[in-house]
């Protein structure tokens, strides 16, 4: 039965398995499948990259066990947008905000929409993004800018409409779809481990660690930047701290889901790496995006790759409908502190969901998908999430001391040390990115401190309508 949230918005539907679903099912995307080949070029060693996915899964356990402190703590819409707003104040959490609807979530729902439609039109050519439908030319001050669109962006903006109006007329049905998706996504990656385990031309995998003889120098760089690529793949861990207010007991079932999911993958990402280096040697991989493919073709032959695609095709389609459920709970907690459209705070009466914010989430991610030109925004990103997720990690610290008689039904497991370690790790990390990465790095940092003049027009604005009011 459901249970009313406290705070008289939205209600508890999410029980322990719809959580752990949930998490599970926004993080596993495509990222497993196309990430090890990007790693390869960086650091060569099969030990070396099985190691990058191991430690990358022990610090975003340690990023869990600290997130589920807060998320026990204050088990509101937003998550980490309520930590970072009580710890630093109302400005950072807004910008965390305002990266999250300008670039991270609707530029994250608009590239999974567009890679769901690349691999469904390998099933149905004519609905492919290789299909252009229309193409016009714009003189823009004396440059020609040309404009192609694809019947594969169309595909994609309709599964984001399609998802978006099953999660506007219910939490009963996103979650649903949410269970049913992530359950036949870890069944099928784990029969594709199985085949390639047990079927087909395998080879011997090479453990020396530094097989290309590389300085420590691009070892240290090259692993930087490959858990970086990790952390891509483990991309949404925190989204289901974005919907504790709709978790029935959260101080129990969001820290198992968080804990037990990131075990889980962890586990599904080590298993799945392992089958690729039974299929192709490391020099096979450099550079290869769809390594899945090129790794199960190597093992079973041509025929098998439709299997991957549809693999590929359904596990997407799981982190799609998730990413959609949780983003417009980040944006309802902006607008219910007054940080973004009255509107959005409103939660539809007969469904219960924030409908108005998820109609906007939708408009935004189907314009980007359209434009096509999310793929940097969303590249750019990648530096500001983590530097977020350090933010709020650090906020542990901060609020224990700011609010030291705040109830704390679970305390991080390991403190100091576990938060300390994610913190300190991830901070190396983001000046390797930033070392190897500066224009992307920086460009990030620059989207997102674009929110500090719109936060204080915004401020401005609420003031002159209390004015006016009062």
């Amino acid at each position: 039965m459901s249970q009313k949230n406290s705070t008289g918005g939205l209600i508890r539907q999410l029980g322990l398995f719809d959580s752990t679903m949930m998490m599970v099912g926004i993080v596993i995307g495509s990222g497993i499948f196309l990430t090890t080949g990007i790693m390869a070029k960086e650091i060569p060693s099969a030990s070396l990259i099985l190691l990058a996915w191991i430690v990358g899964g022990f610090l975003i356990l340690a990023g869990a066990l600290t997130y589920a402190e807060l998320g026990a703590a204050m088990p509101e819409a937003g998550g980490q947008y309520v930590y970072l707003r009580e710890a630093y104040g109302s400005l950072f959490g807004f910008l965390f905000g305002w990266k999250m609807f300008l670039v991270n979530m609707t530029g994250a729902i608009a590239a999974l929409g567009v890679a769901f439609a690349e691999y469904f039109g390998q099933f149905f050519p004519s609905l492919s993004i290789q299909n252009t439908v229309f193409s016009s030319s714009i003189n823009l001050f004396g440059k020609t800018l040309q404009y192609n669109l694809s019947a594969g962006q169309l595909v994609a903006v309709s599964i984001i409409v399609l998802l978006s109006a099953f999660n506007y007329i219910g939490v009963k049905y996103g979650k649903t779809i949410q269970n049913v998706l992530t359950v036949i996504k870890i069944g099928t990656i784990l029969a594709f481990v199985f085949f390639c385990v047990t079927i087909g031309k395998k080879i011997p995998i090479d453990f020396s660690p530094n097989p290309s003889g590389l300085g420590f120098g691009q070892i240290f760089f090259g692993f930087g930047i490959a858990l970086v690529a990790v952390f891509w793949a483990f991309d949404g861990w925190n989204n289901i701290n974005y919907v504790a207010e709709e978790i029935k007991n959260p101080k129990r079932n969001l820290t198992f889901a968080l804990v037990f999911g990131t075990l889980l993958i962890t586990l599904l990402y080590v298993l799945t790496n392992l089958a690729y280096f039974l299929a192709l040697p490391v020099k096979e991989m450099q550079g290869v995006v769809r390594i899945a493919e090129k790794a199960t073709t190597a093992l079973h032959g041509p025929a098998a790759a439709g299997f991957i695609s549809g693999l590929v095709l359904i596990s997407v389609l799981g982190a799609l409908n998730g990413a959609i459920f949780a983003g417009p709970r980040v944006y309802y907690a902006l607008a219910r502190d007054r940080l973004f459209f009255k509107r959005v705070a409103k939660i539809h009466p007969r469904f219960q969901t924030p409908s108005f914010a998820i109609l906007l989430q939708a408009l935004w991610a189907s314009i980007l998908a359209l434009t096509g030109s999310f793929e940097q925004l969303f590249t750019f990103a990648m530096f500001m999430g983590i530097l977020f997720w350090i933010a709020a990690a650090a906020s542990v610290f901060t609020l224990r001391r700011k609010f030291p008689d705040l109830p704390r039904p679970y305390k991080t497991w390991g403190y100091p040390v576990v938060p300390m370690v994610f913190i300190i790790t991830l901070s190396v990390v983001l000046l390797s990115v930033l070392f190897k990465r500066p224009v992307q790095s920086l460009t990030g940092l620059g989207i997102t401190m674009m929110g500090i003049p719109v936060y204080y027009w915004w401020k401005k604005k609420i003031r002159l309508v209390h004015k006016e009011e009062g």
